[in-house]
């Protein structure tokens, strides 16, 4: 089975969603805060401003090897975000990807407004916070005035590979993405070129490969420089200048241009939301990892404390910890044990499995 076949995403709605918790963040730690919050039954939705669940680890090194996980000798991102899902599936929690979290309001009975980008609303009793460094945006082309072709020739994403079909592309970047679509459109595409700053790359090896006979064969190019400029007519991109490490400037005409210069981490709304900051990372306690305002939790890369460290294992602690705390406001009368996945018949309830019997 493939990770859609765990997700349920929603589409933007213009109603009021009633949920427990908003988690916002979709990566590792916000995948396995969305465990902790059910095994204490509480319901949660997930935004991530990324069309994709994984966070950091799915969206920059896929395949790369993960050997920290406890129990687990070594796995790939993709594997690791897989088995989140599925860990946490029988929760049901509800996905809102693609979508910013823009405002988080506190009412006066404590609870919250939850806004996003989509114009999704949400009134939820907590809100915690697992956006890892921030929203991810892509790097930009740093050429003066091609940004107003953005959307139109100029594309960081690709969501209708079809506009594609029969132009002259070009296509910047030496990572997996950058020559996933290289490979993808030659053919498809009238022309291919691939422009990358070294004759080094940073994407699978076969893919590498595939790209250089594919170069052999005169089905696509591939050229060593920068682009430095671009030429227009009647408001339309024309071509780009490449200079390449030989001093020699050369002219590409093209129709679109895509560009896959990896993705840069930015605090985004979080910065407006009236939390404690130091450094751009939430300041919590490390009883509940609460932040200033009562009722928002932080967990994972996106805060700090004294002693802290960017591990995934210890942004698993700190989801452990926010679940719990987290009852005081969803739960507010109802007193909260811990019990063990092991030999809790309640848990094993919530979790839709049978309690094991022991022989003597």
């Amino acid at each position: 089975m493939a990770i859609e076949d765990f997700l349920t995403v929603a589409a933007p709605t213009d109603e009021m969603i009633e949920t427990d918790a908003v988690v916002v963040g979709a990566g590792p730690v916000g995948l396995f805060q969305v465990f902790e919050l059910g095994l204490l039954e509480i319901k949660c939705h997930v935004i991530d401003s990324l069309r994709t669940v994984g966070g950091q680890c799915m969206e920059l090194y896929p395949t790369k090897p993960i050997y920290d996980i406890p129990a687990v000798p070594v796995c790939s991102s993709y594997e690791l975000t897989e088995n989140l899902l599925k860990q946490n599936h029988h929760f049901a929690p509800v996905f809102h990807l693609g979508e910013e979290v823009t405002d988080v309001k506190k009412l006066e009975d404590g609870t919250f407004h939850v806004t996003t980008s989509a114009g999704s609303r949400f009134h939820c009793k907590v809100v915690i916070i697992a956006a890892g460094v921030g929203s991810f945006q892509p790097r930009p082309l740093r050429v003066k005035g091609i940004e107003k072709f953005e959307g139109t020739q100029l594309h960081y994403s690709c969501k209708d590979p079809s506009i594609f079909e029969g132009k002259n592309v070009v296509i910047l970047g030496g990572g997996d993405s950058a020559l996933d679509w290289t490979l993808n459109l030659v053919g498809k595409a009238e022309s291919v070129v691939l422009v990358h700053r070294r004759d080094g790359f940073r994407a699978q090896a076969a893919s590498v490969a595939r790209m250089k006979e594919l170069c052999e064969n005169w089905e696509m190019q591939f050229e060593v420089g920068q682009v430095t400029g671009f030429t227009e007519e009647d408001g339309k991109l024309t071509e780009v200048a490449v200079s390449g490490a030989d001093g020699v400037t050369r002219r590409i005409p093209l129709d679109h241009l895509l560009v896959f210069f990896g993705l840069q981490p930015k605090l985004g709304p979080i910065e407006n939301w009236g939390l404690n900051l130091e450094r751009k990372q939430i300041v919590v306690d490390t009883a509940r990892f609460e932040s200033s305002i009562p009722g928002i939790f932080a967990v994972g890369d996106i805060n700090t404390y004294p002693g802290k460290k960017k591990l995934i294992l210890s942004g698993f602690h700190e989801c452990a910890l926010a679940a719990f705390a987290a009852c005081d406001y969803v739960f507010p009368e109802k007193r909260v044990f811990l019990q063990y996945t092991t030999t809790s018949p309640k848990l094993h309830k919530v979790l839709g499995v049978e309690t094991p019997t022991f022989d003597d």
